[in-house]
């Protein structure tokens, strides 16, 4: 009898020390909790509701200008803030995707481990099930026929008991982990199903963009190519860019005041200006008087264009500074204005997007990001327009920036 409790007590003893040791899975140590979860995807899809829906107010807002000559530039305004939108709808459905990957891989992680689990628990118990054929307690019926007396008998109905018990929860555990697996699989297929809808999403809005920028490209280019009809719409771009220039001088001194020691240790420090951007040196206008091909449409560049960016290039600051403004206008579109000193200043212009944190009064290092190269306001094409400043007058960008490549 003693020893038959110790084949009982062997056994619970096992399965305890199997349910306190963690179990090495698929890459290490079971993790104790995942950085994605289900609620993250869903508040991605109210937000992407959200923009959506913004998108269609827009939209509705275009068909009631269309055709309307006198309103070309809201209409300019209105395409960008769709393509903007468009734009956070795409990073929106990336994110959503990034998720479903991050959570099949964790249900994959899960599923595995519960899997092992229960083979390790079936296999514990087909063991128990060999010792005690071995030792002959095969039936529960035999270990009480075997009682030698009435005090042995209940002994031994305790023993059955527990035994009973033990094996009454392993197969309960059993039939949880068989629950859990299937449940897992069910889950596994869902997230599946939502990940190749959400990529099904990701080209459609890749090609909406598309053909929202070649609108808005369709309709500078309509700007440009028919001057008289436009005439009071180009007047009013040329006029905002003065009242741009007339404001960026005006926060420049009044802003050398304010820093006047920060912008001597800057200028103690500084080697000059850094290209705006890393990935293109090309030059697709120069500063000046240039004619774009149109008709009429020769214009006074007041800086350069840098070609070859696309609409994801990192936008640097071409020397440590003070912003000055950083907002859209139906000229420049997106743009920053940073102040470098009296006088001093750098402009870039017609960004898809201008960084999270860049504000007017926000201090920038040399070489940190302020936006994001793209085609907004009277723009054809993404490219980089960018304009320095030096004892209030405009200078030729090209003299302060070495390597440059023509491509005009």
């Amino acid at each position: 009898m003693t020893k038959h409790r110790r084949l009982v007590s062997a056994v619970l003893a096992a399965l305890l020390v199997l349910t306190l040791v963690p179990v090495e899975g698929i890459g290490g140590w079971l993790p104790m909790a995942y950085a994605v979860t289900q609620a993250d995807i869903d508040a991605l899809k109210g937000d992407a509701s959200e923009l959506a829906s913004q998108r269609s107010d827009i939209k509705s807002q275009l068909a009631e200008l269309k055709n309307q000559r006198s309103s070309a530039l809201k209409q300019l305004e209105l395409l960008d803030q769709q393509i903007a939108l468009t734009e956070r709808e795409i990073k929106n459905t990336e994110d959503q995707i990034s998720g479903y990957e991050a959570l099949l891989s964790q249900t994959a992680y899960e599923l595995e481990e519960n899997r092992r689990e229960e083979a390790v628990q079936y296999a514990l118990f087909c063991e128990r099930a060999r010792v005690m054929e071995e030792a002959g307690t095969t039936s529960y019926w035999s270990v009480l026929f075997k009682a030698t007396d009435f005090s042995d008998l209940l002994s031994r109905l305790s023993d059955v008991q527990e035994v009973m018990d033990y094996d009454q929860g392993v197969l309960d555990g059993l039939r949880q982990l068989r629950a859990q697996i299937e449940a897992k699989q069910a889950e596994q297929e869902e997230l599946k199903a939502g990940t190749e809808a959400a990529k099904v999403t990701l080209e459609e809005k890749k090609a909406d963009l598309d053909v929202q920028r070649k609108e808005a490209n369709a309709l500078v280019a309509q700007i440009q190519a028919n001057v008289d009809e436009y005439e009071a719409e180009l007047k009013e771009v040329e006029a905002e860019r003065e009242r741009i220039q007339k404001e960026i001088v005006e926060k420049s001194n009044e802003l050398a005041r304010q820093y006047a020691e920060q912008y001597a240790q800057w200028s103690a420090n500084s080697s000059g200006y850094i290209w705006p951007v890393t990935s293109s040196k090309r030059i697709t206008s120069p500063m000046g008087g240039r004619n774009t091909g149109i008709p009429g449409a020769s214009t006074n560049h007041k800086g350069v264009d840098i070609g070859g960016v696309g609409y994801t290039s990192s936008v640097l600051a071409t020397k440590a500074g003070v912003v000055i403004t950083a907002k859209y206008s139906s000229s420049y579109g997106n743009y920053v204005v940073i102040s470098h000193g009296s006088g001093n200043t750098t402009l870039y212009a017609h960004m898809s997007s201008i960084s999270s944190g860049i504000k007017e009064g926000v201090v920038v290092s040399q070489g940190q990001v302020i936006g994001i190269t793209g085609s907004t306001g009277i723009s054809r094409g993404a490219h980089l327009h960018y304009e320095v400043t030096e004892n209030g007058s405009r200078i030729d960008p090209l003299s302060v920036l070495p390597g440059w490549i023509k491509a005009y």
